[in-house]
């Protein structure tokens, strides 16, 4: 039986990781800040909080990680943990950078002083990138990285640090990197997340509009989260530790994917949203999607999820887990 252990275990992919890990008979431990009072709803909406064994670190302590690996002998670690908010690392900039370079760098060194064999999977970012010239897309793994955000900068370095230690250490230290995917365990802080849920909310007479979004001109990559932990899982088990993009390879703005969840809906769009100038990013990504060539075939990942059927799923999802929250 292997064991992982997965650094944001409570959150919407290590929940549905989780899930996935489960289903292939791994040990699956999961890192709190807090073991009273963990925040287990995701874990509970899947059926599995009492299946995984959650491991309290509070602090980014190096010590305590690697007695962590060795005490539980790990075999695969999936670092899915940090502050990932882009609008929120603007308001925090030095909180966002140090704490998301930092965990990272505790992780490999831990790694490298209790058992370089450990293989260590690391959530890169789609946001890494920043604004790319449109002759650079679809993006590809080799393009250059240019964050717009504190966000995207601190990705951009935990990502190099996790290349470095694989090519300084020998460590099997591979990355994701991921475009936007969703699910119903998306934070309420995301915008697809809080469209949805608000528009069900408001179809179901749960709520009152208006929605208030921001920058709807944006173009962006969505993806189908559950589907996307398959590919983190599959990262780690190829032979030699490399760096993949994980996109959908479609590409819709904001905009025409609200028009379409209300259309799905029934709901009059002027009736619904409302546009807040408040919400607009100091700096924000125009257009940015991706290439999944190297996944697909490199590891057999069989992604064929257009915006349209995601839509559809999403809508599905979502009424589950309002349905769901209802009644717990």
């Amino acid at each position: 039986m292997k064991k992982a252990l997965i650094i944001g275990a409570t959150g919407q992919d290590g929940a549905y990781l989780s899930k996935l890990l489960l289903s292939k008979n791994y040990r699956v431990y999961g890192i709190t800040r807090n073991t009273i009072m963990p925040e287990l709803k995701n874990l509970q909406f899947l059926g599995i909080e009492n299946d995984i064994q959650l491991i309290e670190l509070p602090n980014l302590d190096q010590k305590r990680a690697e007695q962590i690996l060795t005490k539980f002998k790990i075999d695969e670690i999936y670092n899915l943990s940090a502050q990932s908010s882009v609008g929120y690392s603007f308001i925090d900039p030095i909180g966002t950078v140090n704490f998301n370079i930092m965990s990272v760098l505790n992780w490999l060194e831990a790694i490298k002083k209790a058992n370089n064999q450990i293989k260590f999977y690391q959530a890169s970012s789609s946001e890494m990138f920043g604004n790319v010239k449109p002759e650079n897309l679809p993006l590809k793994e080799s393009l250059i990285f240019h964050p717009a955000s504190p966000y995207g900068v601190s990705k951009a370095a935990a990502h190099w640090l996790t290349v470095n230690y694989r090519e300084s250490h020998n460590l099997f230290a591979a990355c994701g990197i991921l475009f936007n995917h969703e699910s119903c365990l998306r934070g309420p802080n995301y915008v697809v997340k809080k469209i949805l849920h608000s528009a069900i909310k408001i179809k179901m007479g749960l709520q009152k509009g208006p929605i208030k979004v921001g920058n709807l001109s944006i173009q962006r990559d969505w993806g189908y989260a559950p589907a996307y932990v398959e590919a983190m899982w599959r990262i780690l088990q190829t032979d030699a530790a490399e760096d993949f993009l994980i996109c959908s390879g479609e590409v819709t703005s904001l905009q025409s994917l609200i028009e379409t969840i209300l259309t799905k809906l029934d709901l009059e769009y002027e009736k619904t949203i409302e546009i807040d100038k408040e919400l607009f990013r100091p700096v924000d990504l125009e257009i940015i999607y991706g290439d999944n060539t190297k996944a697909k075939k490199n590891l057999g990942w069989d992604y064929n999820m257009n915006t349209n059927q995601l839509i559809n799923q999403l809508i599905i999802d979502e009424t589950q887990f309002i349905e769901w929250e209802l009644t717990h």
